[in-house]
């Protein structure tokens, strides 16, 4: 799907419409508006951090925008194309909890090895912390990323080894209502 086309054929809109809770009318005009902002039919980093800098004009979004490009390029090939975009837009705006949970789950987890360490919540953390910039008031107890950090592994590390499992962030995001809004962010949205 590299290559640009006007229209998605008819197989791919079926394809997509099982892979995603997107209608077929949906898929068209996200298509559609996909390829005017992206006529080669593909997204690159810089691209992409300019929009995440369009939404996020007070901070700096560059560093998370990075983390959520990696998530969205499933195929690791340096560019999202619109399947991978639609599908993982269909997961952060319409998809159920769990699937929200193995997304963000997949957005900390840097390396891919199946836990999220400290340092890599740490650098997400930090990201989202320069991101928002001075737009959200914290709690004393939350306004640098090292306390967000220490008090979400303190929450959620149960067996204290300093790395989650995927089932003790689910089960940690489940006790800190802020993870869950956080991973609603695009509901209403699309």
């Amino acid at each position: 799907m590299g290559k640009s086309q006007s229209k998605l054929s008819s197989e791919e809109l079926k394809d997509l419409q099982q892979r995603t809770s997107f209608e077929k009318k949906e898929l068209q005009q996200w298509y559609k508006g996909f390829i005017k902002d992206c006529p080669s039919g593909e997204l690159d980093k810089t691209e992409f951090q300019k929009i995440y800098k369009q939404f996020f004009p007070f901070g700096d979004p560059s560093t998370f925008a990075d983390y959520v490009f990696n998530v969205f390029d499933s195929n690791k090939n340096g560019k999202i194309d619109f399947r991978e975009f639609i599908v993982a837009l269909s997961v952060t705006s319409r998809g159920n909890l769990e699937d929200k949970l193995q997304w963000a789950f997949q957005l900390y987890d840097i390396d891919n090895d199946q836990s999220i360490t400290y340092a890599e919540m740490l650098s997400i953390v930090d990201a989202i912390y320069k991101m928002v910039g001075s737009m959200v008031k914290l709690p004393p107890d939350e306004d640098t990323p090292e306390k967000r950090v220490a008090k979400i592994f303190s929450l959620m590390d149960k067996n204290k080894d300093g790395s989650l499992t995927f089932d003790e962030f689910k089960e940690g995001s489940m006790k800190d209502p802020t993870i869950v809004q956080a991973l609603s962010l695009y509901d209403g949205l699309v």
